[in-house]
């Protein structure tokens, strides 16, 4: 491969079929890496964060042996910017990944840009054996695939599981079409433990983006009517069971107290799917929505040995935050070229006397519209219109504009209690931090802001993956497609 070719598919953290050198270490052995990121998962849907008719004993197990994050957050509340967010340790915003093109499908032109960095490519180039099993949603031409952004091996579906043609790949090549959904989940089950097998003699990093509970949802008969929560719920008591695969493997294969396992979801719960949707517990609404349940999700993290047992911590944290930390948990430096936004949590994950979330604010944005704030406690919500505030549900007056409000989330998790006219100056402090990010990442608002509905660019945005130009780069024209 030439370099130029090189760089245009991000060859500096490898490409298809290279091997970056071991990193020189020692003979210390280093962590191995598992997340496991399920899709539409709400906060409300586990037992350990409260579900009264899901059961999930291994996940459950998981979190008292290891520590369960209540104030998590993924960095969008829809599948594309979230995925993007958590593989490049960036708001989706940062990486072209938030609009027009909110969710990305069969018909998609754009994906991840080759020249951003992921998890895999920092932990490749620290000789760290790569693989991605699940839904993939950065791009499924070949130059956004995740077979181009640092990983060694590719087995998932390469958008949302209501999205046609729904195909199943294996690295860059189709080996399903239709995909049959019913035993998804029990195939990557398969797949991810024989990649911790056949790699248990070297470090790995798996990432597992689960494609369940996203609906269409799909089980196999072993699973199918065992839940008192109805087919979601046998869903979800099959992601539990895959979970409990895991974590037997990885004990049987004497790799349990060197590998890092998290669990966590790509945004809150489809809530207009009904039954067939998942539960945000106490908090306000849910997927698409810029309240707590289209935010906040469940984490759960287990290193034993190194992470402590029965630990519930509330500081705020967020699925950006994994680029980071993996990064110096393996001794290895995130990359210094450019914005990371996400967070070294290391403290948070040891449970350090005092620690506290590296975060002055967290930003909830919708599509380019940056819709709230939090700083501690305080999460102050910019005026919306309705349709924005609940853009997957039937509203009355689409238009009508929602006022400006101020949440005490420690003693308000449901957002109900508008504290704007009691606390004036925590509004003031907090909308002030929001300007300094609209100047970074910019803002499409949908009501006037301080009188304006002017949009503002953003200075620290990076351009979006757009295939024809990778391809005219490459000089193969625009007609490889996968």
């Amino acid at each position: 491969m030439s370099a130029a070719a090189a760089s245009v598919f991000g060859a500096a953290y490898c490409t298809k079929g290279e091997r970056m050198p071991t990193s020189k270490q020692g003979n210390a052995p280093r962590p191995n890496f598992v997340i496991v990121f399920t899709d539409d998962l709400g906060h409300g849907d586990l037992g350990c964060f409260g579900s009264p008719n899901i059961r999930t004993p291994h996940l459950d197990r998981m979190a008292t042996e290891g520590i369960k994050f209540t104030d998590f957050y993924a960095a969008s509340p829809v599948c594309t910017p979230s995925r993007a967010a958590l593989m490049t340790g960036c708001y989706p915003q940062r990486v072209g990944l938030a609009a027009p093109e909110l969710v990305l499908g069969p018909a998609s032109t754009i994906g991840l840009n080759p020249s951003e960095i992921t998890i895999a490519g920092v932990l490749r180039k620290e000789g760290y054996a790569t693989a991605c099993v699940g839904k993939w949603h950065l791009g499924h031409l070949k130059p956004f695939l995740p077979t181009r952004h640092g990983f060694d091996r590719y087995y998932g579906i390469p958008y949302s599981n209501d999205m046609a043609p729904t195909v199943l790949m294996r690295d860059e090549e189709i080996i399903e079409a239709p995909a049959v959904q019913e035993t998804l989940t029990e195939r990557y089950t398969e797949e991810a433990i024989r990649f911790i097998t056949e790699e248990r003699d070297r470090p790995f990093f798996l990432y597992w983006p689960q494609t369940m509970p996203h609906t269409p949802l799909h089980a196999s008969n072993r699973f199918k009517g065992r839940s008192p929560r109805g087919l979601y719920g046998d869903v979800v008591e099959c992601l539990d069971w895959s979970m409990g695969e895991l974590l037997a493997a990885l004990k049987r294969l004497g790799l349990d107290e060197n590998t890092f396992v998290a669990f966590t979801s790509d945004n809150g719960p489809w809530l207009a799917r009904g039954a067939d949707g998942g539960s945000a517990g106490p908090l306000r609404a849910g997927k698409g929505t810029c309240y707590e349940g289209g935010q906040r999700v469940p984490c759960i993290m287990r290193w034993p040995g190194t992470i402590p047992g029965r630990v519930a911590c509330s500081e705020i944290a967020t699925t950006m935050d994994f680029l980071p930390t993996l990064a110096r948990l393996a001794s290895a430096e995130p990359p210094n070229d450019r914005i990371i936004d996400g967070k070294d949590i290391r403290s948070l994950l040891l449970a350090d006397p005092g620690a506290r979330s590296p975060y002055e604010a967290f930003y909830y944005y919708a599509m380019d519209n940056l819709q709230a704030v939090r700083s501690g406690k305080w999460k102050l919500v910019f005026e919306r219109i309705k349709r924005m505030e609940y853009p997957f549900t039937e509203v009355e007056n689409p238009g009508e504009v929602a006022p400006e409000a101020l949440y005490d989330l420690e003693r308000d998790i449901g957002e109900s209690h508008n504290l704007i006219d009691e606390h004036p100056d925590v509004a003031k402090r907090l909308s002030g931090l929001a300007d300094v990010m609209r100047a970074d990442l910019g803002d499409t608002p949908f009501v006037p802001y301080r009188g304006s509905l002017r949009t503002v660019e953003g200075k620290g945005r990076r351009p979006v993956g757009v295939f024809n130009q990778i391809m005219e780069q490459h000089g193969k024209g625009g007609s490889s497609r996968t």
